[in-house]
């Protein structure tokens, strides 16, 4: 298979939140983004598949390292990368600026998952955040393209509300594979256990836990909003329907009291399909949608 087959199979076969931002785009930009998603996902599989296998750390860290070699090759002038995925980010490289630092951040992140780091606070998962998400947005902005430079703040800041929620909405399945990234002292203040999350316990005390971290999400998406670089609302079109999407998550996580240890909360395709259009329409204004219930 070709590597732009394999890229564009990878990324439409996980029908994920972003699958439906990328259609917004033209086709040469959409094409960058699959390899830049592709290669996240792929470098997230090390840690995540890896584990489940049951293959050492030491094991998984070479692999890590390997993909570092291939984002030097992506940059050098007469680096060619062996790795099809790499090959079509090598590509999007060439056409659009993005940051080398952002890539390796993203590897970086995911060898955190490799070291089973714990959060002592909410400051601690910050640069967690930043390296596994954030660095995604700065990654994909340059593809998007802005004139405004306060979008690399929109970014970092959307990219954390984004991870956030993903945290609470696996924080069960996270748990029970050894992950617990909800901060300790949250953990203490509400008197919630790392072997209560992986058991699934549904207690008041973890009503009030999931509560205080989705209100920690809140305040990132209203930084996103607040830093959404209103001349650039049509090229961040995609950006702006990752952020909404996932803004739709959080509020079904919270609609259904945090019942996140059972079936996976999603948002349905339908809503997404609406959401998608009503960001288009919102930036053929110049603007970005209104996000609901975002000052409550």
């Amino acid at each position: 298979m070709k590597p732009d087959g394999l890229v564009s199979r990878l990324t439409r076969r996980s029908r994920s939140n972003f699958y439906y931002a990328f259609l917004t785009l033209p086709r040469p930009r959409r094409d960058a983004l699959y390899a830049v998603y592709a290669f996240c996902r792929t470098v997230d599989d090390i840690a995540d598949v890896g584990q489940e296998r049951g293959a050492d750390v030491a094991t998984l860290r070479v692999e890590l390292d390997a993909w570092r070699d291939e984002i030097a090759r992506c940059y050098s002038a007469d680096g060619a990368p062996s790795h099809p995925i790499a090959q079509r980010l090598a590509v999007a490289v060439r056409r659009y600026p993005i940051p080398r630092e952002a890539l390796l951040a993203i590897v970086d992140g995911v060898a955190m998952d490799l070291d089973g780091v714990v959060y002592e606070t909410a400051e601690d998962l910050y640069p967690y955040c930043r390296r596994v998400a954030s660095a995604v947005g700065l990654a994909a902005i340059e593809i998007f393209g802005y004139t405004d430079p306060v979008a690399r703040q929109y970014a970092t800041n959307l990219g954390i509300a984004l991870q956030l929620t993903n945290i609470m909405r696996d924080v069960g399945s996270d748990a029970r594979v050894g992950r617990v990234y909800v901060p300790q002292e949250d953990l203490r203040k509400f008197g919630v256990t790392a072997d209560d999350l992986r058991a699934g316990r549904y207690t008041d005390g973890f009503v009030a836990l999931m509560t205080h971290q989705a209100e920690r999400a809140r305040r990132f998406y209203r930084a996103a909003r607040e830093t959404f670089p209103e001349r650039d609302a049509r090229s961040l079109l995609a950006g702006e329907i990752m952020g909404q999407i996932y803004w739709a998550l959080l509020r079904r996580i919270e609609s259904s009291r945090f019942a996140v240890f059972g079936e996976r909360v999603i948002v349905p395709t339908g809503q997404k399909v609406a959401i998608a259009l009503r960001c288009w329409a919102a930036a053929r204004l110049g603007s970005a949608a209104m996000w609901r219930g975002l000052a409550a």
